[in-house]
């Protein structure tokens, strides 16, 4: 599992995605659906908020093909970071933790073959997906 030291991101988990990728604005809308205590906030890899967090865990910030979870400190990219956000989702989402018995590199490997694929496949927008009013609180 791909972990970094995050200085300071505190205990609740950051998810950084792609902000004008349809399946990652999808997947943010997937994860505010499912996370009724809001563990989650969010900032595109592509805002100065997100660049900044990038540097800051010591990865490039221009790396806008992975989903990056912050949490406790850790960072924790590709198919890592799906699964813990999994796990912290309401049921049935954390049962697909099983899939960390598969080994990274394999995950990896097909999560790599989708997010090469996501613009194609998925679309993508001009800007980044603008929160309503009651969810503005969840994004930085």
């Amino acid at each position: 599992m791909e972990t970094k030291r995050a200085p300071e991101s505190g205990s609740e988990g950051i998810v950084l995605v792609d902000g004008v990728c349809h399946l990652c604005q999808g997947l943010t809308r997937f994860i505010i659906e499912r996370d009724p205590k809001a563990k989650f906030r969010f900032a595109s890899l592509q805002s100065e908020i997100g660049s900044e967090l990038l540097t800051k865990g010591g990865m490039p910030a221009d790396e806008i093909d992975t989903v990056v979870l912050i949490e406790n400190g850790r960072y924790y990219v590709r198919s890592a970071a799906v699964l813990r956000i999994f796990r912290q989702l309401r049921m049935p989402w954390p049962l697909l933790c099983i899939f960390v018995i598969v080994p990274a590199p394999i995950r990896d490997r097909l999560y790599r073959y989708v997010a090469r694929n996501r613009y194609r496949w998925f679309g993508k927008e001009e800007q980044c997906l603008l929160p309503t009013p009651e969810l503005k609180k969840r994004f930085l």
